[in-house]
């Protein structure tokens, strides 16, 4: 059976650079970074804080690769994001690193573009809504990738669960958006 190719803006590398650019917009576009966000307990830059910390450790335990590090989202939370999506984005565009595996015992042995794919910039993606939501400005997700992932993550409920990093589902009422939807099964409250 034949494959279609995959078009080249839905290559990791190339939604990666769309996803961050948008994430980079609501960087931009913060005026307070200790707003209050979605995620209890969370500010504005601790959305920074959390792109910027799980992911180096991650990618260097599953690959040995180490990313470029900007300052501490603390002093600079722009500039960290900036040094910190610049670092991936030169990860992904790079040809000596398409050949490249990541081993995590959780999730077995992936392309390294794809394990990027999948976990970070779904993320970055996610955490687009928390950052623009906790600073007043657009928080709409793209709705084609929303259900994407929706559906993706539903077949995976119970590990996703169980890893610790997802809350619990928040009720939705039916027919609502695949935004909506996305949002409350992640366990944001999409109305607050």
């Amino acid at each position: 059976m034949a494959h279609s190719p995959v078009s080249p803006a839905d290559r990791p590398a190339e939604r990666h650079r769309r996803t961050a650019g948008t994430f980079t917009d609501r960087v931009l576009g913060t005026r307070d970074w200790d707003a209050p966000a979605p995620v209890a307990g969370w500010v504005a830059r601790d959305v920074i804080r959390h792109l910027c910390e799980w992911f180096p450790a991650f990618l260097t335990a599953g690959t040995g690769i180490e990313l470029a590090r900007g300052p501490s989202p603390d002093d600079d939370p722009a500039g960290a994001w900036q040094v910190h999506a610049d670092a991936v984005q030169q990860l992904l565009d790079d040809p000596a690193t398409a050949g490249r595996r990541l081993r995590n015992p959780r999730v077995g042995e992936l392309p390294l573009a794809v394990a990027v794919d999948r976990f970070y910039t779904c993320d970055v993606f996610m955490h687009t809504w928390d950052l623009a939501r906790a600073t007043g400005q657009d928080d709409r997700l793209d709705p084609q990738l929303c259900a994407e992932l929706l559906a993706g993550m539903e077949r995976m409920e119970e590990a996703i669960r169980s890893s610790g990093h997802y809350g619990a589902r928040v009720p939705v009422p039916d027919g609502s958006g695949p935004q909506t939807r996305l949002l409350g099964f992640i366990g944001r409250d999409p109305f607050r």
